[in-house]
């Protein structure tokens, strides 16, 4: 093959005709368009090499959640949109139930099953929110209440400590055990339906390790593990109000857009929301390219944060700097355990192909010496 094929080579000198544009390369969005394509090519092959029966995706009403089901969506759009009916069931003939599937819905609901699992600190808004983008893309939708497995455990642990865990002592440990509570239930689904447990964690929160273990990184595959929180954010209000090229809007993730980011794990008296607990994520996300990608030490990028967020000041730009430093060396052993990602550009943070790091560390310490000792003498 290889020597048949360097005889052919001479004639590669010959210029070829320009492949023509196609109309949605022209878009203004043409970030998005190229994501939206590259994320439903993706899930759409996976689903195939696999041989799964379809996906199952843990729906909290959130961003990234939705996020994940809305391509689900625009994968069956895309596929009928460019194959057919006929070829689309056709590459998917190890789906026996998808036969006899002549449209967008009907095949929406075979291939995707969706769950919400409430807890005590589980809001209407975000169980409306999942509830309504379920049956808009036409999922089959499940939910059932974690809450007795959450008082099960905590009942459990307590007794065998002789002490029964509080929110004063014990924030995090309660956090998480709502997480961990849901994976079981969701990974069942999975299992009896022979689907494919999706994982949403995003790129910013694999940063800094703002997600649970056994949690919400349950799954087979993460797609949109290599995203920051910031894009996909403005690529749901991009799908809500204008949709891709050739695809209606999907007006229904304006009960998502309009929320503010939570995890919904402190009690509802808490008002939690993820940027009070970590750092705006256009800051977040920023620091990142520089720390990682450019890879600056914290002193250097401080100057960048002040010219590109002035409205944030110098002091409190630090404290968020030597945030990130902090918990991007305390948890790389998260990210060394995530479910395999699709990797849509090179700067992504998965340590099995391209971000290595080692899971113990100095952790920056005179690096962020330095930065406290720069900001006050400057002070």
């Amino acid at each position: 093959g290889l020597v048949r094929a360097a005889h052919r080579w001479a004639d590669a000198g010959v210029p070829a005709a320009p492949l023509p544009v196609a109309a949605w390369e022209g878009v203004a969005a043409l970030k998005e368009e190229e994501f939206t394509r590259a994320e439903t090519l993706a899930l759409f092959d996976y689903l195939r090499k696999s041989r799964s029966q379809g996906f199952v995706v843990s729906l909290s009403g959130g961003c990234d959640s939705t996020a994940v089901v809305a391509l689900i969506a625009l994968m069956v759009a895309r596929g009928l949109a460019e194959l057919g009916a006929a070829e689309f069931c056709a590459r998917l003939a190890h789906i026996p139930m998808l036969v006899g599937c002549a449209d967008a819905p009907a095949l929406t609901a075979r291939l995707l099953t969706t769950v919400y699992q409430g807890t005590a600190n589980s809001s209407a808004v975000t169980r409306d929110a999942a509830r309504t983008v379920a049956a808009a893309l036409g999922a089959r939708h499940l939910e059932f209440d974690v809450e007795p497995f959450v008082q099960g455990y905590i009942a459990a642990v307590g007794a065998a400590l002789g002490r029964v865990p509080d929110w004063r002592r014990d924030d995090l440990a309660l956090q998480n055990i709502q997480a961990r509570a849901r994976a079981p239930g969701v990974w069942l689904v999975a299992n009896l339906e022979d689907k494919l447990l999706l994982a949403t964690s995003n790129r910013s929160e694999a940063a800094v390790g703002y997600t649970t273990m056994d949690g919400d990184t349950c799954g087979g595959l993460s797609p949109i593990a290599g995203i920051d929180k910031a894009f996909l954010r403005r690529w749901l209000e991009w799908v809500e109000c204008a949709g891709p090229h050739g695809h209606a809007p999907l007006s229904v993730l304006g009960v998502v857009t309009g929320q503010r980011s939570t995890p919904e794990l402190r009690p509802v008296g808490a008002a939690q929301r993820s940027e009070d607990d970590l750092m705006p994520f256009p800051v977040l996300d920023r620091i990142e390219r520089l720390a990682i990608r450019d890879k600056l030490p914290p002193k250097a990028i401080l100057p960048h944060l002040c010219a590109e967020f002035p409205a944030h000041g110098p002091a409190q730009l630090r404290t968020w700097l030597a945030r990130f430093f902090t918990l991007w060396c305390r948890n790389q052993w998260k990210r060394e355990r995530f479910a395999p990602a699709f990797h849509l550009d090179d700067e992504n943070l998965d340590p099995k192909t391209w971000c290595r790091f080692p899971i113990l560390s100095g952790g920056f310490r005179r690096e962020l010496a330095e930065l406290a000792e720069g900001f006050e003498t400057a002070s």
